[in-house]
Parts: C-alpha cells; sequence; structure tokens
C-alpha cells in the first residue's frame, strides 16, 4: 500500500507540477486557445487563474517533499487534501459549463488525491 500511495502522490505531482506551472507562466488567453477542455479559464481573472497554478505547484511539491526529506511529512496528506479542495471546485467549475465531457478526468483526479489523503492519513501515515 505504501508503494502504491508514493506512486500515486508522484504521477499527481508530475501533473499538477506542469499543470500549475503552466498556468503560472502561460497567458490565460493562450490558454483558453489550447482547446474545449480549457476554456474554463474564461470564468476566471488572470489572476485567479495563476493563483490556482500557484496553488497545484505548492501542492506538487507538497505531495513529495516533506516525506522524501522526512521533514513535517504531515503535510502530505494535506498536500492531498489541497488539492481534493482545488479538484472539487474544477468539477463544480465543469457541472456549470455543462462540460460533461471533461468532467470525468476531474473526478479522477480528485479520486487520485482523496486516496492519498486518506491512506497518509490513516493506514499508511507517516506518524508513529
Amino acid at each position: 500500500m505504501n508503494l502504491i500511495l508514493w506512486i500515486i502522490a508522484g504521477l499527481l505531482a508530475v501533473a499538477y507540477l506542469f499543470g500549475g506551472g503552466g498556468k503560472l507562466i502561460i497567458p490565460k488567453e493562450r490558454i483558453a486557445a489550447f482547446g474545449p477542455s480549457s476554456r474554463w479559464v474564461e470564468d476566471f481573472s488572470a489572476g485567479s487563474v495563476k493563483a490556482i497554478g500557484a496553488l497545484e505547484v505548492l501542492a506538487a511539491v507538497g505531495l513529495i517533499l516533506p516525506a522524501a526529506l522526512g521533514i513535517a511529512p504531515v503535510l502530505v496528506p494535506l498536500a492531498a487534501l489541497g488539492l481534493v479542495v482545488i479538484m472539487l471546485g474544477a468539477a463544480f467549475t465543469r457541472i456549470r459549463r455543462r462540460e460533461f465531457k471533461y468532467l470525468v478526468a476531474d473526478l479522477v483526479y480528485l479520486a487520485l488525491a482523496g486516496f492519498v489523503a486518506w491512506g497518509r492519513l490513516g493506514p499508511e501515515s507517516f506518524t508513529g
């Protein structure tokens, strides 16, 4: 179970590091031009998109570094819970925009982050 949690956390970290990093460095208008799945940015200010990106990057780092370095590993499930909150917001945005085709991916990320949070708070906690 510990290995599975590390693998999922690692995959999530890579996805959110690149996704969040892109939101930080690419202008909102160019993100919207990527295609229909990226048009959600039209509902948010440029600053909000950058803030979401920054939170995603911080969560990506928080999924790996605290446990890998042995410094405050309790931050790992907190980072995962932060991603759950972000993905709940993404899911609500998809529902509001009636983008049900893209909602599935958001729910998968939500479930994976929730699994990491549950695993690191419970059965495979870094404490004890």
